[in-house]
């Protein structure tokens, strides 16, 4: 799976466009940063939700890829001030729907939480429409959705999750668009 491959599979899997891809894409400068410093506690919070989502099984999770830190990396260097903003009010809705503190929550807790609101992402996307003129019934896109993407992104192109989860060729040679796929066996990383 390439880069492009990568993205396609977030934007299908989340239902919106990866936010923040075009800085990403378009080698943009970083955007000012607007407060978006991440202490080591967030960097911790960001690794809780990342392991939910993909946990260490048979093959490395996670924090084995150390999510948590490309994920605010990646928030402060690509995402707008408004983006920031949206994300840190949903890692702040994570400790207000928790009474308190999403890291205190035992781990099938938190799994559920993020189902929740992972159904509830998908139900905004759902019911957003936009039309040609650029108007539309969008309200932005939900603060999961946006974590979960970052979550998806910082793993699938580590180097944990590219050459232990996928299968990595460091040097793929030419493109190669019709690859057969064995069923039950990962993913390509390169090709």
């Amino acid at each position: 799976m390439d880069r492009r491959g990568l993205l396609k599979m977030i934007a299908s899997a989340t239902g919106v466009a990866m936010v923040g891809m075009p800085a990403f894409v378009l080698g943009q400068a970083p955007v000012p940063q607007a407060g978006a410093d991440f202490t080591a506690e967030d960097i911790a919070l960001l690794d809780e939700i990342a392991e939910s989502i993909i946990p260490r099984t048979d093959t490395p999770g996670a924090k084995d890829a150390e999510v948590g830190a490309f994920m605010a990396r990646f928030v402060t260097d690509c995402y707008t001030p408004e983006d920031q903003a949206a994300f840190r009010a949903g890692l702040a809705d994570l400790d207000r729907r928790a009474d308190g503190s999403f890291m205190a929550l035992p781990p099938a807790a938190r799994l559920e939480m993020l189902t929740a609101l992972d159904r509830e992402a998908v139900e905004q996307a759902r019911r957003a429409w936009v039309a040609a003129d650029g108007s539309g019934s969008g309200s932005g896109v939900h603060a999961f959705t946006m974590i979960k993407q970052l979550v998806l992104f910082s793993f699938f192109t580590s180097k944990v999750g590219a050459t232990e989860v996928l299968r990595y060729d460091p040097v793929p040679g030419g493109y190669d668009g019709d690859l057969p796929y064995e069923p039950g066996t990962p993913a390509w990383a390169t090709r």
